[in-house]
This record gives structure tokens, C-alpha cells and sequence, in this order.
């Protein structure tokens, strides 16, 4: 026979495409439309229901409608004709869709019934609603509404329409025309012919190109083609179904590879679209997934993102209850335990812990259900906490995709254990499928066969399908697919089913094995490097809320216990569920629109300004405790929130007063700015109180230098300025060494362009390290460098530059005793594509860096050995990165940012130089153009001499001020820890308002330690317990202490019993 597998495979194409599709609807009526536009922000359909009905106005097809982020609705009425009676009846509708854009990033549409129900959303690959009884009058005819939301399409990738992400540039001109609004019937044989073709035709392809059954199928399918009648399709589709009927029939391998199939609708909780409009696409999706269900019963849709649920209960109850009844059923699965898909890296620990009590809590209590896994589909990698916190939540498995996108290394599993930097491992996969918006077509299938890398020790794999951002989740025709593939020859098996199905038996698998693959460290995405620093207002703003928190919760924990001061739970539960949701993967990173940014800033300074406000109700219920210091009152008293006790200057905006009529005030130093600073003492987590100064701590001087600069030292630390404002030593005192390596610099201001491919919030790439330009004087950005603080307890030396149309002054701040040398910043960025690094050039030979991350530090090797490491070349750090040799080490410490670099140079004289910089700012043109533009304020600092253990205490000390607080108010600790290793992450009251103190801990060092914990109050029982404040353990008092003994990074967290009922 000749070759003409061509010629057959493009007529099925044409026969599948310009036939069948086309001929499924076999009669239509016209639908009328009348609509009512309503700009700016969407109304409750409740609204639209009551909306006189002269507001109202007649529409047709052709016509445009919505000025972008707008909705209009439309009520929708029309007669069904009598010869349809007993027909399947569709309504099928195109808002102006762009075939060319993806189903979540534009128009989008949600039926309601006149009682206000949603019944079915609209999407662009989603265009058909069945018409039930809901959406019929009294008299037979079609009446129901629909709410159509202009939302515009955004290319953030490529940055092309951006004007569109703030509602001050995105314009008012409509977006859409109505292309079709129509009542039609379906064919049920053709509908199913499709779908027998479609199947085969895709399987088919996948195959290999000398294999029988490939040919097979295409003989098959050809004969259908001859038995359809192209002018009768209707009365000759169930003959061609009969001339495929003996290759669907086929069984599948019994080798062949099992596909877990879960319907699945990513929906960013904010990205392309304010947060806002997550909330109308959530109701429109789940509105669909119901819908779905009662037509395909074997639906499984898993959905993650307590927030998400939260918001549908408050906003469309009668929506919620109906999905509360399909969890029941099974059908509608809750996973990922998380308060909303957070960022994998930058989350603070205690709050990435939060993220995971708060999301397993609300599926507790509004299901009744047990989370055993997180589902975190699509954020930029992974830290190496993870498998401890997910495991102390419950969970046992860990589900992503996102590291396919790694542009230089492939992951070597797709199932294997992770392990974290404690050595706690959990159950993880990464579908081989490589999307979450997976349609089940037979190329992906066979992609996910072929890619998996664990063929022989694992068996199946699993795949989420459904269109996600909005494109309405799973489609009939999905289901239709995995209905015919559930045992096909050639094809892997398709079983439409829970996640946690999926994971027992991977579970099972990877029990039987004599050794379980493993993966040990950080998940690190070779990709989408940026999001350690875009939008740093969003990043200061989510820094700064974490230190308030854990602030608000130690002094609210502390008056409650001390003062029977009442205990906002209330407040704080609100403010940490608002925290925990702009964590989401695409705001704390950096990469939504400016709407969305814009409107984080707002929340955070509402946040900030809450948490302050409780923080001071707190310490005014402490005031009358000061019998309870163990500091003589003078002035007001100082609140130390962070884990070590600290001796250290503060500054203040008044100066303090005499202890008494006759007693001294302590010394203080009167400032530039009008404040004061004067020297204070306090143990961790409690409260201390201003101190007069001892001899022993020697004043901080200011040096003119005869070649130019400024040498600025405090008995501890001597630092040393050029004339242009660039450090040239920073040396620690106790051991004589200088920490910046001879002829290095130290705070050198760099700045590179900063133009990537693609996704520009995103993406840092390699490229940009080919051209720098250093900040100098020898380079146009020359500095002004004046002395405006002296001593003795606080020496200021402002610099001052300017660079393109950017303005930046730096306070290098020296305090007496100090072991750090403080940078503040304040600049007016104004440069376009570009980033700016500070570099530190230290003198140690260090094979690795040592970065904060969420409890605990991981390593990172300063080489280039392997592709591995050299895709690592930019990372995150939390508030501190170390570089250090045996014996001696260097930190640098921030309040905000998160990126940096590292690198090692041979000196030629001899010795080796490892160059930190820290990723200060950039400046992306996409998805926000302006993004970063303007004011910022940030603060960083060095420590020469530092181990991780000194880098630590300092990032604390840098990040938690101590705080003034009214006289008086200086509480003992409720609790204290005698290892300085053993840190204190957060105090607080049991979240079951049973009054019982919480206290968190964890081994900071990566080894092993005892510790004694003694409380400021005598305890009833201390338990153990998991995050979630459940007990899995008791420990009894020794001696009126608890001996703890951890291993490397462990966390731990007690509950110390209280009377009950004296929780306010």
C-alpha cells in the first residue's frame, strides 16, 4: 500500500474541525439582550436584580460593551421553540473572546437565575450553559441575567499592554463586541462522534510513526470519514461511532503508565487583576465546577486557598453551602492546607507557620476535613523549611510543578522525598505532565509518560487539568477525554481522582523501595531570579507587618498574662489573615500590576498602623507593672521583642528625664535631627529601661583624615570612609582583622541594565553581570560627604550622590558598643531597567554562603563547580547572608531586602576575596510600568567578626527596635531561654481562647542543643504541641525549668497551661 498517512491525517483534521464541530448544533434561535453598564467597581447581582428596568436598554449583536475593568450586565430572554421539547438546550455566547489569548486573561462572564444564583460562568473555552429550570420564567421562555466583566487583556510577558494594570491609564474605551447570544440544540451523537475522533486522533499522533496501532486508528478513522454523511451528519454519525467502537474498546497495557487525573483551576489570588476580581472568578469557576458535576459525577476538583473559600462565603453564601455539600460528596476537595498560595521563598518562618494554621484551621471548621498534603502548583521555588513545617501541620505530602521551568538544570525526580534542612523529609511530586492547566490531550499524556524520570520505581503520576486565572477550570470536553481514556491501548490509564488517592499509593511505592530517591536542600527555580527584589515596597511593607506581629502578639500575650489585660485574638486573627494574603505568589514577589501594588501599599499602612495601635495598648496595660522590672525606671521604659538580651543605644524623641527629684537623668546625646539618643538596657522578650552610661563603654569618635574620609570606631569596630563616601576598612577590633580585603571596597554602589528576555518583574538574567558601572566620582556620581553626629553615644556621616535623574542619601550610623555599622537609605529612584547592588568585597575564603531562611540558614557554595551552582547566581536571604573562614566570618544584616550574590576572586598578590552584594532595588516595566519608580527607605548594616549566632541576634536588633514604651511598662520575660542557639520565634496565647501561652522555638545554629526554659509564671502542664496547638507530647518541670534538647534547625512549639477562663 502506498504512503498516504498524510494526506488521511489532514483529512481527519479537516473532518474533525470543518465538519463535526461545526455541525453540533442542529438548530438556533435568536436570544434578546438588553444592558445595563456599570463602570468602575462591580455591583452585588442582588443590585442588578433591583436596577429599574429603564436602566436597562435594548442590545444586539455587533454592538461593544465595557471600558476596561467595567461590567455590563445583560438580561437575557427569549422564547424556546415547541419542535425543541425534549432536546438538549444550550445558550452559547461570545462575549468577543480572543482565540489568541488564554482563557483567563480577558473577558470573562457569570449566569445568574433571577433569584440571584450563580449558575455557570463564561470563559473563553467555556462558552456553552445548559439550560436548566432555574433559568426559565413561569411561561417556558429563557430569563436570566448575565454579569459580563471587561476585564483587559495583558501581555506581561512581553510587555505590551500594561496601561491597562492602573485604573488611572487603562482608558474607558469598550474593549468588546458581542459576537454571538443564541439558544441552540445539541446532537448528542455528534457530540460524542467528536469526542471518539478527537480521542483517537490525538492518540494517534502521539504514537511513533511505525507503530500498528498508530495505524490502525488511522484506518479506523478514515472509514468513519467515509461513513459520515458530510450533508447529513446528524443521521449518519452513530454509523461512523460504530467504525471506531473496536479501537476505543481496546484495553490499555498492563504496563502501561496510571495517570491520576484532578480537576484543577490555578486562580492567582491577584496578578493580572486586583484582588477584587479574583473574587468574581472564584464564583465563576466554582459556579462551573457544580454545574460540571452533576452532568459528570466523577469529577474530582481540588481546590486550594482558604482565602479563596472565604471570600465566596462572605460574598455569595448560597454559592458556598452548595460547595460545602459537593466536599461532602466528595467531588469539591480542599487541598494545600494554606491560607492562599504563598511565595515558597520570602514568607517569614513564623508566618509561612501561619499560613499553614490558618488554611488547615478554616478547612477544619468549615468542612470537617484534615488536610494531608500542600499544593503549591506555581510559585518561584521552594525553601528548604518546608518539609519540617508541612510535616509539624500534618501534611504528608508536598505537590509543584512550577521548577519545570528551570531554564538550566532538570530536577532528576518527579516523585522522591524532600528533605529539609533539619532532615525532615516528605512525600513530594511534580507531575511529568508540566502544567497545572493540563486539557488531557493525548500529546500531553504521552508527555507526561515519556518525561517521567521514575519510570521502574514509581508507576503513575498526576496531572491537574482545567483552565486556571479564570478560564472556568475543568470542561466537558476534559471529561469526555478521560472518559475514553481510562483504559485505552496505547495511552496511559486516566483515573479522574483525589490527590490523596494518588499520593497513598506513591506512598506505597516509595515504602517498598530498598532506597527512596531523595532530594536534600532548597527547591531553587533557575528562573524568575527578580522576585527577590521587585516592588521592595511591597517586600518592606510584608517585612515590617511580620516584625509588628510578632511584636503585637509578645506584649498582648505578656499584659494578658501580667495585667489580665484582655488579648485581641479577633484583630490579630484579621490582621495576619490580610498578611498572609498578600504573601501570594504574585504580590510579596513583585509581579502584579500596578493596581494591585498600589493597593498593597495602601493595606500594608493600614496594617502597620493597627498593630501599633495594639502594641500600645499593651505596653499602657503594662505601665502599672513597673513592681514587676527588674530595671530601675528613669524615663520611659524600653520594650525588647527580639530573643537576646540587649545593651545598646536607642534613639529617642525626647530627652529623658531624672529618675526622681534628685536623681540624674541618663546620659544623652542631643541629635541633628532634634531627638535623642541615650543608652538602654533589656532582656529578651521583656521589657529594660534607659541606663546611665558606665565607664566601660567607650565613646564612638569621628576622625577627619589627612588623605580625604573619615575614620569613624567605637572600641569595638573601626570603620574607614573615603572622600567619596565609599568604605575602604571596616576592621573588628577583638581580633584585629579588617573585613574588607586589601584594596576592596566596602558599600560600593553598583548598577547594571537590567533588561531580560521575558517576564521582566520576574526574570534577573546573566547577562546583566556583563556591564556595571560603580557609583564613584571616577564614574559621574560623585559624592558629597559631610559629619552630622559626632558622639559620644552616636556618630552619623551622611553621603550624599546622584546618579542618572536618581537622588540617594546614605546615613553610615556608628553607636557606641555597636558591633554593626548601620546604612540608612533614602533614595528617589528614578532609573528605568536597571538594578542597583551594594557590593562587599570581604577578605575570607568562604566556600559558601550562609543565608537566613525561615528557621534556620542554608549554604550556598561562592563557586561555580557545577551548572547547579552557577544558576544559583542570584539568591534570597530573609534578614542576613555570612561568609566566613575558620574562626572568623562577616555578615551583613537588612530590614527589607532579600537578594543577593556572592562570589570568590583569587587576589593576584595572593588570598582569595568573596564579594557579597546585596540586590537593592530594580526597576521592571512589566507588569507595572512604573514599578519601583520614587521613594524608598531601607536600612542595611555590616558586622565584621560575626558567626551566624552573632549575625542572627544583630538581623533581630536591626529588625525589632527596641521600643519606648510609658514608664513603668518593663515586664519580666513570660518566658527565657538560657542556649543562645535556642531562639524564641514567637510568644503568644493559644488560639482556643483557653488563656494558655504559646511559645515557639527553634535551634538556629545547625547543631545540637540543650536549653533550660524557665517562665516568668508558673505553668498547670507544658505540652508539646504541633502548629496547630495540638498536643503531641509533655514535658515536666526540672528544678522549676523545662530541659529541651533539639537537633540542627528543629522546631518546637510548647503550650504552657493556664487557669482556665483567664483569657480575655
Amino acid at each position: 500500500m502506498h504512503d498516504d498517512r498524510k494526506l488521511v491525517e489532514d483529512r481527519i483534521s479537516r473532518y474533525l474541525d470543518r465538519h463535526l464541530r461545526p455541525a453540533l448544533y442542529t438548530a438556533h434561535a435568536a436570544l434578546s439582550l438588553k444592558a445595563r453598564h456599570v463602570p468602575g467597581e462591580p455591583v452585588p447581582v442582588a443590585e442588578a436584580l433591583r436596577a429599574p428596568e429603564a436602566e436597562y436598554l435594548p442590545f444586539t449583536l455587533g454592538q461593544t460593551w465595557g471600558g476596561p475593568w467595567s461590567t455590563t450586565w445583560f438580561r437575557v430572554t427569549g422564547p424556546i421553540p415547541a419542535e425543541w421539547a425534549g432536546e438538549r438546550i444550550e445558550a452559547v455566547f461570545d462575549l468577543g473572546f480572543d482565540p489568541t489569548r488564554g482563557p483567563g486573561g480577558q473577558a470573562e462572564g457569570l449566569v445568574h437565575s433571577l433569584e440571584g444564583w450563580a449558575v455557570h460562568g463564561l470563559h473563553p473555552m467555556n462558552r456553552a450553559v445548559l439550560i436548566t429550570p432555574e433559568l426559565r420564567a413561569v411561561d417556558g421562555t429563557v430569563d436570566f441575567l448575565l454579569e459580563a466583566a471587561a476585564n483587559p487583556a495583558i501581555e506581561s510577558a512581553h510587555a505590551r499592554d500594561m496601561h491597562f494594570g492602573d485604573r488611572e491609564t487603562a482608558g474607558e474605551e469598550p474593549l468588546y463586541r458581542l459576537v454571538a447570544a443564541e439558544l441552540a440544540v445539541r446532537d448528542e451523537e455528534i457530540w460524542q462522534l467528536i469526542h471518539d475522533v478527537e480521542v483517537l486522533d490525538q492518540l494517534m499522533r502521539a504514537l511513533d510513526q511505525g507503530s500498528s496501532r498508530r495505524h490502525e486508528i488511522m484506518r479506523a478513522l478514515e472509514r468513519a470519514a467515509d461513513a459520515t454523511d458530510l450533508k447529513d451528519i446528524p443521521g449518519t454519525a452513530a454509523g461512523a461511532r460504530v467504525e471506531l467502537a473496536g479501537m476505543l474498546s481496546r484495553p490499555a497495557y498492563a504496563s502501561a503508565h496510571r495517570v491520576s487525573a484532578v480537576g484543577h483551576a490555578h486562580i492567582d489570588s491577584a496578578w493580572l487583576w486586583p484582588q477584587r476580581e479574583t473574587m468574581r472568578k472564584c464564583v465563576r469557576t466554582f459556579s462551573n465546577v457544580l454545574s460540571l458535576t452533576e452532568e459528570y459525577p466523577e469529577l474530582v476538583f481540588a481546590c486550594s486557598s482558604a482565602q479563596q473559600y472565604a471570600w465566596v462565603k462572605q460574598q455569595r453564601p448560597e454559592l458556598f453551602e452548595r460547595m460545602r455539600k459537593a466536599v461532602g460528596e466528595g467531588s469539591f476537595v480542599p487541598v494545600g492546607g494554606m491560607w492562599v498560595e504563598a511565595d515558597g521563598n520570602l514568607p517569614g518562618g513564623e508566618a509561612l507557620a501561619r499560613q499553614l494554621v490558618y488554611g488547615r484551621r478554616f478547612f477544619a471548621r468549615e468542612f470537617g476535613i484534615e488536610q494531608d498534603g500542600v499544593w503549591l502548583p506555581d510559585s518561584f521555588g521552594y525553601t528548604a523549611a518546608y518539609p519540617q513545617l508541612a510535616r509539624l501541620a500534618g501534611a504528608e505530602w508536598f505537590l509543584s510543578q512550577k521548577l519545570h521551568w528551570s531554564e538550566t538544570n532538570a530536577m532528576p525526580h518527579h516523585t522522591f522525598q524532600w528533605e529539609g534542612i533539619d532532615g525532615t523529609r516528605i512525600l513530594t511530586h511534580f507531575p511529568p505532565i508540566d502544567s497545572y492547566n493540563a486539557e488531557l490531550t493525548g500529546s500531553q499524556l504521552a508527555h507526561a509518560e515519556h518525561n517521567f524520570r521514575d519510570k521502574g520505581v514509581a508507576g503513575a503520576s498526576l496531572a491537574p487539568f482545567g483552565h486556571g486565572d479564570g478560564g472556568g477550570g475543568p470542561t466537558r470536553e476534559m471529561l469526555e477525554r478521560a472518559r475514553r481514556l481510562r483504559d485505552l491501548e496505547g495511552s496511559p490509564r486516566v483515573d479522574v481522582e483525589n490527590p490523596s488517592a494518588f499520593f497513598r499509593q506513591a506512598a506505597a511505592e516509595m515504602a517498598a523501595l530498598p532506597k527512596a530517591p531523595v532530594w536534600r536542600g532548597e527547591l531553587y527555580l533557575e528562573y524568575h531570579r527578580g522576585v527577590y527584589t521587585s516592588q521592595a515596597r511591597t517586600k518592606r511593607g510584608n517585612r515590617r507587618a511580620e516584625s509588628l506581629l510578632r511584636e503585637a502578639e509578645l506584649w498582648a500575650a505578656t499584659a494578658a498574662v501580667r495585667a489580665g489585660a484582655p488579648y485581641p485574638h479577633e484583630e490579630l486573627d484579621e490582621l495576619w489573615q490580610q498578611v498572609l494574603l498578600h504573601q501570594f505568589h504574585d504580590i510579596l514577589p513583585g509581579t502584579s500590576i500596578a493596581w494591585v501594588h498600589r493597593e498593597a501599599e495602601q493595606v500594608y499602612g493600614e496594617i502597620h498602623g493597627r498593630l501599633e495601635a495594639l502594641i500600645a495598648d499593651a505596653a499602657a496595660a503594662l505601665a502599672p507593672t513597673s513592681a514587676d522590672a527588674d530595671a530601675d525606671a528613669s524615663g520611659p521604659a524600653l520594650l525588647n521583642a527580639a530573643a537576646h538580651d540587649r545593651r545598646e543605644v536607642v534613639v529617642l524623641a525626647e530627652a529623658p528625664a531624672p529618675a526622681d527629684s534628685v536623681g540624674a537623668a541618663p546620659t544623652a546625646q542631643g541629635l541633628s535631627d532634634g531627638r535623642f539618643a541615650a543608652l538602654a538596657e533589656a532582656p529578651a522578650l521583656g521589657g529594660g529601661a534607659l541606663v546611665q552610661v558606665s565607664a566601660d563603654l567607650a565613646p564612638v569618635t569621628v576622625t577627619a583624615l589627612a588623605q580625604g574620609g573619615y575614620l569613624l570606631a567605637n572600641g569595638v569596630l573601626e570603620a574607614r570612609l573615603d572622600e567619596d563616601g565609599v568604605l575602604r576598612s571596616v576592621r573588628d577590633l577583638a581580633s584585629g582583622r579588617d573585613a574588607i580585603a586589601p584594596g576592596g571596597t566596602g558599600n560600593l554602589l553598583q548598577l547594571h541594565p537590567d533588561e531580560p528576555n521575558l517576564w521582566p518583574a520576574w526574570n534577573l538574567e546573566r547577562h546583566y553581570r556583563n556591564t556595571v558601572r560603580d557609583l564613584t566620582a571616577d564614574h559621574g556620581a560623585r559624592a558629597t560627604v559631610t559629619v552630622t553626629d559626632q558622639g559620644p553615644l552616636l556618630a552619623v556621616i551622611r553621603v550624599e550622590r546622584s546618579f542618572g535623574a536618581s537622588k540617594l542619601i546614605q546615613d553610615l550610623r556608628l553607636a557606641a558598643g555597636a558591633r554593626r555599622l548601620e546604612i540608612g537609605t533614602d533614595i528617589d529612584w528614578r532609573e528605568r531597567a536597571a538594578v542597583l547592588k551594594s557590593a562587599w568585597q570581604f577578605d575570607v575564603h568562604a566556600e559558601h554562603t550562609s543565608a537566613e531562611i525561615q528557621f534556620g540558614h542554608l549554604n550556598r557554595p561562592t563557586h561555580e563547580n557545577t551548572s547547579w551552582d552557577a544558576a544559583r547566581f542570584e539568591a534570597w536571604a530573609h534578614r542576613w547572608v555570612h561568609v566566613g573562614e575558620h574562626g572568623w566570618g562577616a555578615a551583613l544584616i537588612t530590614d527589607s531586602t532579600y537578594g543577593y550574590d556572592a562570589t570568590r576572586q583569587t587576589r593576584p598578590e595572593g588570598g582569595t576575596t568573596t564579594t557579597v552584594r546585596l540586590t537593592l532595588l530594580r526597576a521592571p516595566n512589566s507588569p507595572d510600568p512604573k514599578a519601583d519608580l520614587g521613594r524608598h527607605r531601607f536600612g542595611y548594616a555590616v558586622v565584621p567578626g560575626a558567626d551566624t549566632r552573632d549575625a542572627l541576634a544583630e538581623a533581630h536588633a536591626l529588625n525589632l527596635p527596641l521600643r519606648p514604651a510609658p514608664a513603668g511598662a518593663a515586664p519580666l520575660p513570660l518566658v527565657r531561654v538560657d542556649n543562645p542557639n535556642v531562639v524564641v520565634e514567637s510568644v503568644k496565647l493559644a488560639d482556643d481562647r483557653s488563656g494558655d501561652v504559646v511559645v515557639r522555638l527553634y535551634e538556629a545554629r545547625g547543631g545540637r542543643a540543650n536549653a533550660r526554659l524557665t517562665t516568668g509564671f508558673e505553668p498547670t502542664v507544658t505540652q508539646v504541641t504541633d502548629l496547630l496547638e495540638r498536643p503531641t507530647g509533655r514535658l515536666e518541670a526540672v528544678g522549676g525549668a523545662r530541659e529541651l534538647t533539639l537537633r540542627p534547625f528543629q522546631i518546637l512549639t510548647l503550650r504552657l497551661g493556664r487557669n482556665a477562663g483567664v483569657d480575655g
